[in-house]
């Protein structure tokens, strides 16, 4: 039996500190090796006079500069579901989408009560045609057109910077 006293005797061939030691960096593994949670996202763009412009938004708490995005819908493929989101955080209206991914991200989703959610957006470029002035989360969010290069200082997550870089 464990106690303070005999915290170095051996249990079988290690010692009680080894075994806690091992045993904790088999938790740590394993969360960090958790599979990711998917959704998809619209990297929404119009071509100006100088090139491309890129939309942000600001995300509804952190208020980072973040591309419109959210969980897939049922009932709809991953440009849809990335179209339905770019209407509903940005306001994206009479867009055009590739049906085929550009790249993919990974972040860590903050939930409410702090946990952490990793999670894996599969991007869609999205030629935007209007923006309307009002759309379900016009009150939570705040927009942004910006160059590619502009976009990807602006944003915190490396391989989406990647992407933007690209354009």
């Amino acid at each position: 039996m464990y106690t303070p006293a005999n915290k170095n005797k051996n249990y079988g061939h290690i010692s009680m500190r080894q075994y806690l030691k091992t045993s904790w960096a088999g938790v740590r593994r394993t969360v960090s090796e958790q599979p990711r949670s998917l959704q998809v996202a619209a990297l929404c763009y119009r071509e100006s006079a100088d090139g491309k412009q890129i939309l942000l938004i600001t995300s509804r708490d952190t208020k980072r500069w973040i591309l419109p995005k959210g969980w897939p819908i049922e009932g709809l493929d991953g440009p849809a579901s990335a179209l339905q989101e770019a209407w509903e955080e940005a306001g994206v209206c009479n867009a055009t989408i590739t049906p085929e991914p550009l790249g993919t991200y990974s972040y860590d989703k903050r939930l409410s009560g702090g946990a952490i959610l990793p999670v894996e957006a599969t991007v869609y470029l999205t030629l935007v045609g209007t923006l309307a002035q009002s759309f379900p989360e016009v009150e939570e969010r705040t927009r942004t057109w910006v160059s590619p290069a502009e976009a990807a200082k602006m944003v915190d997550e490396p391989e989406l910077k990647a992407i933007l870089l690209e354009l």
